[in-house]
């Protein structure tokens, strides 16, 4: 008799696949081509800007080397923060994280609610749309009638502005929830408690973050505008009006500069959670 061949398959498992690659050469590969990507950008702005040579269109050398000298030139002791940063960039984190996270918070939990219900949702449905639509800054002076200037003003703008993508993505992240894990749950005999967190929760987890996403950027808009309003004393919004009112320019893009790497950061460590999250989420669903 003659000898069987090994079956192809076999044979296979020794030649390495073409199209399989190393995650940590993938990532790192994306990393260097974005950091192309900037260099470029920022080389042909350089080069740009010194052929212009116009007051207007600095360099972004010369607008880094401002941003440094007003807020990250400080002593070790305060992680190189001046006292403008200290003053002016820190309020203005807080209030922003202040506002976002009371829209997270209540957000999550009242779309939870009326996600669960499907008479709930058809009776908020309207409502949540038309809050939704309505511009965030032109809300603004309502909460300047209601509140005043301050503090209080400035996060409460943001948390009502920023609360309604959070709380429709829930909602509809809820409500989308597969029929068939609701009858496992039934037959598990769980309780609401461990519903809303082995079922529902994973499940709308995706949305969520889409809706946290964009309430991030709205909360990060909403706190530069509620800067520039009279009456406040400080913030990177008010850094820009008082250096637009003394022509400073060079100032002006360095707290625009601020703000793009500010928001970069935050969307990037938000993004850095929910692969964590949802992973973890769909895995548990």
């Amino acid at each position: 008799m003659k000898a069987v061949p090994a079956p192809a398959t076999r044979r296979r498992r020794d030649v390495p696949h073409g199209g399989s690659r190393d995650p940590a050469k993938s990532t790192l590969h994306q990393v260097l081509l974005r950091l192309l990507v900037l260099v470029l950008v920022l080389a042909l702005w350089q080069v740009a800007a010194q052929a212009h040579g116009s007051v207007y269109f600095p360099p972004p050398g010369r607008i880094a080397r401002r941003a440094h000298e007003l807020w990250f030139s400080g002593p070790v002791r305060r992680a190189f923060l001046t006292e403008a940063a200290i003053g002016d960039v820190l309020p203005s984190v807080g209030r922003m994280a202040a506002g976002f996270g009371i829209a997270a918070g209540a957000g999550i939990a009242v779309g939870v609610v009326v996600g669960r219900s499907r008479w709930a949702y058809a009776l908020c449905n309207p409502v949540l749309q038309f809050a939704r639509a309505v511009p965030p800054p032109a809300l603004v002076p309502v909460f300047v009638v209601v509140l005043d200037f301050g503090t209080p003003m400035q996060i409460a703008s943001i948390a009502f502005s920023a609360v309604w993508p959070v709380l429709v993505n829930t909602a509809e992240g809820v409500r989308n929830t597969d029929p068939l894990r609701h009858d496992v749950a039934a037959v598990l005999r769980l309780n609401p408690v461990e519903r809303l967190r082995f079922l529902l929760l994973p499940s709308a987890l995706p949305r969520i973050f889409a809706g946290l996403r964009l309430s991030l950027s709205l909360s990060l808009i909403l706190m530069v505008f509620s800067e520039l309003l009279p009456g406040t004393a400080n913030g990177i919004g008010y850094t820009l009006t008082d250096a637009q009112s003394r022509s400073d320019l060079l100032t002006v893009w360095a707290a625009l500069l601020l703000l793009g790497v500010l928001g970069y950061l935050l969307n990037t460590a938000l993004l850095a959670v929910e692969r964590r999250l949802v992973g973890r989420g769909r895995s548990t669903a």
